[in-house]
């Protein structure tokens, strides 16, 4: 049973549930169907270019993510095929392959720097060759089984482009041979950087679910030091879900708010008693009326101090049998967010609500 069919069953209107605990729901206003799609919301770390000119240490930042609609638009068809549908560019006819300048190549794409020309030599295979990346952070690697072979794909950190691939060929100290499409990179030489703008030191966030997101978003809301939030759906298996997908208990997304916040004016541990303060976490797969792996509690953790300060604060309201029964939040690491519609956005707010719960 999902929030959607529980009030279709009560008929519509504004709907009040007197129990202790239960939620409020209301569907004034509420479009028939969703408007406008989710969006994912994810932090990768990696290093740009800082206002010197220089990498920066490794620094969480979001990951970017387009339509295929929207890379067509950026890119050029070449550019499009290799990094974008995995292609590969003929030996010896890339832009640079025999570039010589210096400088660091970036992502086509998203224009993260990638690789410097002090790690480029001539490998003799007609494409770009590197034995190592400007940071390990900035590349993923994967293993690629397509035609029949067995390699080891590239792609950047910040956008998935596919970049090429590696193998254990290459020259001291690292032995390894980055071999790279030149369609995949843009080249920047030497003395011409531009720094990146980089996230707000300041700002942390955090991510829980705790059943209806409509309600426990406006709690986070009115804590002092909250900069912003947001609610989506995290944790579960569909890349871009719509409110329909996750009330149908399948795609395995939680109803989720992104909380930003400024760690100098709000601890993580007081967002932690926000958070336990106004749901049950008790209640496996429900809260109130509401049942479904998709309202089930959960704590998203972003950091290693987040999983212990959330671990640390269960066994404390265990041995204090602060709940009748034992909880059975998970503290899982953050996953992919997925922005809800813009109607689920600050829904309580827009309706003139206070919340939603007795």
């Amino acid at each position: 049973m999902n929030r959607r069919n529980f009030l279709a069953g009560l008929g519509g209107g504004a709907v009040f549930l007197t129990t202790a605990g239960l939620l409020e729901r209301i569907l004034n206003g509420m479009p028939a169907s969703p408007s406008g799609g989710a969006s994912m919301f994810s932090m990768v770390r990696v290093r740009v270019i800082g206002p010197d000119g220089k990498l920066t240490g490794p620094i969480e930042m979001p990951k970017v993510i387009k339509t295929d609609a929207e890379w067509r638009k950026q890119l050029t068809a070449e550019q499009y095929q290799i990094a974008r549908d995995r292609g590969t560019e003929p030996a010896f006819c890339g832009i640079f392959y025999d570039n010589h300048k210096e400088g660091i190549y970036h992502c086509v794409c998203c224009n993260l720097p990638l690789f410097a020309s002090n790690a480029k030599f001539d490998s003799g295979t007609g494409w770009p060759s590197f034995f190592q990346p400007v940071s390990a952070e900035n590349i993923t690697t994967r293993p690629d089984h397509s035609y029949g072979m067995d390699r080891t794909e590239i792609l950047c950190t910040r956008c998935d482009a596919h970049l090429g691939h590696v193998f254990d060929d290459g020259p001291p100290p690292t032995q390894l041979r980055y071999c790279l499409n030149s369609a995949a990179l843009t080249f920047v030489p030497k003395g011409h950087e531009v720094p990146e703008k980089q996230p707000d030191p300041k700002t942390a966030k955090a991510a829980f679910a705790a059943g209806c997101f409509w309600g426990s978003q406006e709690d986070f809301e009115k804590v002092p030091g909250v900069i912003n939030t947001t609610v989506g759906y995290m944790g579960g298996n569909l890349r871009h879900p719509t409110y329909e997908d996750v009330c149908t208990d399948q795609t395995g997304h939680a109803e989720t708010v992104l909380v930003e916040y400024d760690p100098t004016k709000v601890t993580y541990q007081q967002l932690l008693a926000v958070f336990w303060a106004n749901h049950d976490p008790t209640t496996p797969n429900r809260q109130g009326p509401d049942i479904g792996t998709q309202y089930r509690s959960v704590i998203f953790y972003y950091t290693p101090e987040q999983k212990t300060a959330a671990e640390s604060d269960i066994a404390r309201l265990e041995a204090a049998h602060q709940f009748n029964k034992p909880i059975v939040t998970q503290v899982v690491p953050a996953a992919d967010f997925w922005k809800a519609e813009d109607y689920h956005q600050h829904y309580l707010d827009k309706h003139g609500l206070q919340n939603c719960r007795f």
